[in-house]
C-alpha cells in the first residue's frame, strides 16, 4: 500500500501541473506582433474622457501590450481642435506613415492617402480588435459601430468654433465628438452615413451617451512606426 501511495503522489503532482499549464495557456490573450491596425476592444472609464491624446495613446499601447504588439508606438486616431490656447492636431498626422495590417494579417490601407481614400479596407469583417475579433456592428444585438475621432473626413482637426472632441478627450458630459462608422453603413445611402472617420457628433460624451447611438468610447490606433 505504501508503495503505491509513493507512485501515485508524484503523478498527482504532474497531473496538477498539466492542468494548471493548460489552463495557463488558456487565459493568455491571442498574439498578433505584426499587427499595425486596430479598435479598441474596450473603451475608457469616463465615456470620451481619455485624458487627452496622451491617455488615449496609453489607451492604444497597452491593449497593444496584450496582444503581442507592444514593441511598436500606437497612437490613437484622434484629432484636437485649437480651443482654450491649445494647438490644434490633425489625426492623419500623428499615425505613421503606413502601411497597416489588421489582426488577421489583411492590409487596411498603403498610406495616409490611401486610408483617408474610398479605398481603404475597414469595415466589418476587417474592423478588428486588437484580439482578432470583430467589433459589434450594426447587424449584431450589441451594436458598437460609432468610433471615436473628432476628425474631418480628411483626417483634420475641425474649426474650433464647435466642440467636436469632447474638450480635446477630456469631457465625460455634456459636449459632442464626431465619430465615424467602421460597419460603413448608415441610416441613408450617403457618403457621411458610411464615412468610418466622420459620419455624425455623439449626443454627448459620457458613456451612456455614446453607447445611446451606437458606441462604446471606442478608437481606431495605428502603429506610428
Amino acid at each position: 500500500m505504501r508503495s503505491r501511495f509513493r507512485i501515485a503522489m508524484p503523478m498527482v503532482a504532474l497531473a496538477t501541473l498539466v492542468v494548471a499549464g493548460e489552463a495557463a495557456a488558456q487565459q493568455q490573450p491571442p498574439q498578433f506582433p505584426n499587427m499595425s491596425f486596430f479598435i479598441t476592444s474596450t473603451g475608457g472609464p469616463k465615456g470620451a474622457d481619455y485624458g487627452g491624446l496622451a491617455g488615449a495613446d496609453a489607451h492604444c499601447q497597452a491593449l497593444a501590450e496584450k496582444a503581442g504588439a507592444g514593441a511598436k508606438t500606437w497612437r490613437a486616431y484622434l484629432s484636437t481642435q485649437a480651443t482654450g490656447g491649445a494647438t490644434a492636431a490633425n489625426a492623419r498626422d500623428r499615425i505613421g506613415k503606413g502601411p497597416w495590417l489588421n489582426a488577421a494579417g489583411v492590409r487596411i490601407a498603403t498610406d495616409v492617402a490611401d486610408l483617408h481614400s474610398p479605398h481603404n479596407r475597414i469595415d466589418t469583417e476587417n474592423g478588428l480588435a486588437e484580439n482578432g475579433r470583430r467589433i459589434p456592428s450594426r447587424l449584431f444585438v450589441v451594436n458598437q459601430h460609432d468610433i471615436l475621432t473628432g476628425s474631418l473626413e480628411d483626417g483634420t482637426a475641425p474649426p474650433p468654433d464647435k466642440d467636436m472632441t469632447c474638450g480635446n478627450w477630456t469631457k465625460s458630459g455634456e459636449g459632442a465628438a464626431m465619430v465615424g462608422h467602421h460597419d460603413r453603413m448608415g441610416l441613408r445611402d450617403d457618403a457621411p452615413s458610411k464615412s468610418w472617420n466622420a459620419s455624425h457628433p455623439s449626443r454627448g460624451c459620457s458613456a451612456d451617451a455614446l453607447k445611446s447611438s451606437g458606441g462604446a468610447g471606442l478608437l481606431y490606433c495605428f502603429a506610428a512606426n
